[in-house]
Formats: structure tokens, sequence, C-alpha cells
């Protein structure tokens, strides 16, 4: 069962009120101690917010073991603030979210804010005689404040709402949203100085250098890369048969269990941008159990795979539109005898342009696309998405709801060809 430890870093008692955890009971953490939550063994939401002269604050918000397996936490200042507060998973600073500076960057922007930007903020930032901000008030009541905090916090915490019920969000806010890797403790560090934890990292350690974000591996078309002159090699023919170029990105899985696996929303081995009517042979470890999809972000058509099964030693692969469809997408083995004549999962129609409204998204980057029909952290489950795909594409062809029904598409060569439309 995950754990929560709460530590507080500042020289004063801090309360918290605790949504979805410790009963809903309130806590308070003495100076310089910390605090342990026991979570339930079984998916689990809920909330851990700062409390000041009565106000609610900063919150960290956590859901375990959720979609994929994975936790997903973040920290919100849509309420307010007061104090200092990030969260992470136990040993990961990766995953760490939240501003351990906020409130000091607030005061700073506070210092260098016009009159007039002071007036229109006038009943949402709070101070002492002495002028020092001591708290914001909610960023949800007050749309002024959500421009002026995104000048010094935007992208280290909620500010805005988000994607949420079919609006796309502020990308910025979206982001808080990634998944973490698998279900692990949760720490939270308040402080009224620098909330890093106390693990020796940097305040900024989490963040992944250029050359990660910038993808592990980044292939341009070229010639050195033409499928027919890879062959016996393990990997991925990539077709881009849409009529405009697109990035393609690989994930590896963050772990695999027996019929599971925790999906990967943020670390791509690799990334692969294809011109129109491109091909282009992506190499893969054999070890690699994942999937590749259009962009980054979701809804999108997933073409699930593995390089190599441990029992049969092939590749398997299948077509998911349970995390939505932003396009066709086909998989084909290539040890077929001649080439090309072996079973094809997923489907070449347009699904997209004639499905009823009640269907259709609009992706944070502006493409409309189907819904997801399982649910994520983002909305749930759209029986709309999924009615029009089993009646336009169907369970055999590719996953819409459920574990069970689609083809296993396989290739004894370890190399599938992969197509997107």
């Amino acid at each position: 069962m995950p754990k929560i430890f709460i530590t507080n870093k500042s020289g004063h008692p801090q309360k918290f009120f605790c949504h979805g955890f410790n009963n809903n009971k309130d806590l308070v953490v003495n100076a310089h101690a910390k605090a342990t939550i026991q979570a339930p063994d079984h998916q689990n939401s809920g909330a851990i917010i700062a409390v000041h002269d009565g106000h609610e604050g900063e919150q960290a918000e956590i859901t375990f073991n959720g979609f994929g397996g994975n936790d997903f936490i973040d920290m919100s200042n849509i309420v307010g603030a007061g104090g200092n507060m990030t969260i992470q998973q136990q040993g990961d600073p990766r995953t760490r979210k939240g501003d351990p500076l906020f409130m000091q960057n607030l005061r700073k922007a506070w210092a260098k804010a016009s009159a007039s930007t002071k007036n229109d903020l006038k009943g949402s930032i709070f101070t002492d005689k002495a002028g020092k901000v001591v708290r914001m008030g909610p960023i949800k009541e007050h749309p002024k404040l959500e421009s002026f905090v995104r000048t010094f916090a935007d992208g280290k915490t909620y500010i805005g709402v988000g994607a949420w019920n079919g609006s796309p969000g502020n990308p910025s806010d979206n982001g808080q949203s990634s998944a973490a890797h698998g279900t692990k403790n949760a720490v939270i560090t308040y402080s009224d100085g620098d909330a890093t934890p106390g693990d020796g990292e940097g305040h900024n350690a989490h963040r992944a250098p250029m050359e990660q974000i910038r993808m592990v591996e980044h292939f341009e078309t070229s010639a050195a890369h033409k499928p027919e002159e890879h062959k016996g090699e393990v990997g991925i023919d990539l077709h881009n048969k849409s009529n405009k170029a697109c990035t393609y990105f690989f994930y590896d899985n963050y772990w695999n269990g027996n019929g599971t696996a925790g999906a990967n929303f943020d670390h791509p081995l690799k990334s692969v941008k294809l011109a129109p009517k491109a091909s282009h042979f992506v190499p893969l470890p054999a070890s690699f159990k994942g999937r590749v999809q259009r962009g980054t972000v979701i809804p999108a058509t997933w073409v699930e795979f593995q390089c190599e099964a441990s029992n049969d030693h092939a590749a398997h692969g299948d077509i998911s539109l349970q995390q939505g469809c932003d396009g066709a997408a086909t998989i084909q083995g290539t040890d077929g005898a001649p080439h090309g004549s072996g079973p094809v999962g997923g489907f070449t129609k347009d699904v997209i342009t004639h499905a009823p409204a009640a269907a259709k998204v609009k992706r944070q980057d502006g493409v409309v696309c189907l819904a997801s029909t399982m649910g994520n952290w983002m909305a749930g489950p759209n029986e709309a998405a999924a009615q029009w795909l089993f009646k336009e594409v169907g369970q055999k062809k590719a996953y819409i709801k459920g574990g069970s029904g689609t083809d296993d598409i396989s290739s004894k060569n370890r190399r599938f060809e992969v197509v997107f439309y």
C-alpha cells in the first residue's frame, strides 16, 4: 500500500486539509517535522491542501494506481497560495511537480508590477503591514491573476483549469498531468523557503537535460534509413501515407506485467519526422515493448507492439483506439511470403470527419480527434466515440473497449510494417 510522506521544513506548525486521504480529517504537521498518511492499496484520488489563515492554498493532487497502473501527481495553485510545496514519487526527482520557490517568485513579480497591474489584481494579492506578499487568492476567481502568475510559474504548477470535458486547456497546465512511473510512495515537502525535498537534489534537478527533451534519438528521413536497406534488423518500417509532414514518437513502457503495462506518456525513446508519402526504417532494441503514435499528446491512435516475446521470440502488435483516434493506421508482419501477404491489423479509412460531434474533442494542439473510449486523467470514457468506432472499425481490427477480441499481428523476423494515413 502506498504512503504519503509530508515534511514541514518551516519553523511553524502547518495545517493541511486532507481530501480523499486520512479519513478526510485535517492534519497539522509541526515545525521541522514529518507525518505519514497510509493510502488504500487500490486506485484512489485526493488532495493535500496547505491552509493559510483559514484559506486554502497550494495543493498536492494525487491519484494512486491510475491509468496504466501509474500514479498521477501534480501541484496546483488554482485555489491560492501562501507557502511553497512540491510533490514527487519517492526516490524519483524526475516526477517532481511544483515551484519550490513559488512565494519568493510571486513577491519578486509583485515588486516589479506596475501600478495598473496591482490595481487590476486588487483583492487577489494580500500583503502584511510592511507590504510583503503573504497570500494569494484563488486564480479561478480572478482571470487577470492567471496571466500574472504565468509570468513566473508557467509550466511549474497548475495555474489554469487544464484540459477537461472537451476543453483543450493550456498546454503548460496539461503538462502537469503527465503520468509518474508505476505506483510508489508520494513525498510532499512544504516550506516558507525552498520546498525542494531534502534529497540533495537542486530545485531544478527533476528537469530533463536538453538532450533528453530533444529525445534520445531523432531521425530525419534519409536514404541511409530506407526500409529495403535494413533487411534482418529488428525494428519498424514506418510509412507516412498522409499529405503532410508528421513526427512520430516511440514510447517504451515503464514496466510490463502479465497482460498489463505501465504506459509511458512523457519520455519517448525516439522520434522520426517523415515528409508526406515518405518511408523510414526505425531500428529498435529487441526488448522494446510499447507504442508509436503521431506527436506526443492524446487523444491519439496507438500502434502497440513488442519486438520479441519471451515465449515464441516473435514480434507481436495491434492497433488501439482506447486513448482516442487521430487518424487511421495499420500494422503488418514483414515475414510473409511474398512480402505483404500476411494479416493486417488496423484500418485505413477516415473515421473522424463524419463522426458525431459528441464523439469528437479538440486536442490541445488544435487537432480534432475522437475521444478516449476508456477515459484518462482528462475526462471519463466517451461512449459516443466507442459506439462510432465499433460501427466503423470494429473490435477485431483495433482495441476499442476491453482487452480481448482484437487480432494479434505477429512477425517472426521481429519487424513490422507500420503505416499512418
